[in-house]
């Protein structure tokens, strides 16, 4: 039993390592295949691009669901209201919706 847990773990460790070097890759292909002739900058590295990638996750969160647990659970308990909702508290919940939002485009 042991021993698969450690293989696990080992699979666990380099997976996302595996992972970075191959969205770095593709950062890199996609910058230098794009962007010097659409806006004229200059190509980069692969470290480069690691490092874009980095940042980017730092700044923004982005990439993948994986510790946004919060927000998950925000909005399955906002599903399992509307969902328990009878019909004319629903109507009653679109119209003020509809009132919140279309005041705010005009």
């Amino acid at each position: 039993m042991d021993h698969r847990f450690k293989q696990k773990r080992k699979f666990f460790f380099i997976v996302p390592i595996v992972i970075l070097f191959g969205l770095s890759f593709i950062v890199m292909w996609l910058w230098n295949a794009i962007l010097p002739e659409v806006i004229f900058v200059n190509s980069i590295t692969y470290w480069q691009a690691m490092g874009i990638l980095v940042l980017s996750k730092i700044l923004f969160g982005g990439f993948s669901k994986c510790g946004n647990h919060k927000h998950s659970m925000q909005k399955r308990r906002f599903i399992n209201k509307i969902k328990n909702m009878s019909p004319e508290e629903r109507m009653k919940f679109k119209e003020e919706w509809k009132c919140r939002f279309y005041n705010r485009n005009q």
